[in-house]
């Protein structure tokens, strides 16, 4: 597997937002996230919803798509993978807060979902 295949932050593109001082919520959901079990190499299907409240720029939803299709070849645990989602969103275009949640298909009769929040720290005394 080449470099070029490993999701990184840095295939995730921004545009400045036209916004910036108003808070306001965009919501992506992409229901059609695939990756592998880690222990099996099965693959595992779920539903991805980024909940972010953009700062000075906000994520391109190609390059988004691009970036989580990538996983499709990534053998990676639920709570691995939606900590490292929301890490690379929040690297890449510094939300003011923002809210990832893995909804993942039943797999022996078990469904999982996992939340990860990030809040910016607000400066001194705030």
């Amino acid at each position: 597997m080449s470099a070029v295949d490993v999701p990184s932050a840095e295939q995730l593109e921004t545009f400045p937002n036209q916004y910036p001082g108003r808070d306001y919520t965009i919501e992506i959901v992409c229901p059609e996230f695939t990756s592998l079990c880690p222990k099996t190499g099965q693959p595992d299907f779920g539903t991805i919803t980024f909940t972010y409240t953009p700062a000075g720029s906000c994520v391109e939803l190609k390059a988004l798509k691009l970036y989580l299709q990538r996983y499709r070849s990534q053998g990676v645990f639920y709570e691995t993978l939606v900590n490292r989602l929301l890490d690379d969103f929040v690297s890449a275009c510094r939300p003011r807060r923002c809210r990832v949640v893995g909804a993942f298909s039943p797999r022996g009769g078990i469904t999982t979902t996992v939340t990860c929040v990030y809040e910016a720290q607000s400066g001194p005394g705030g």
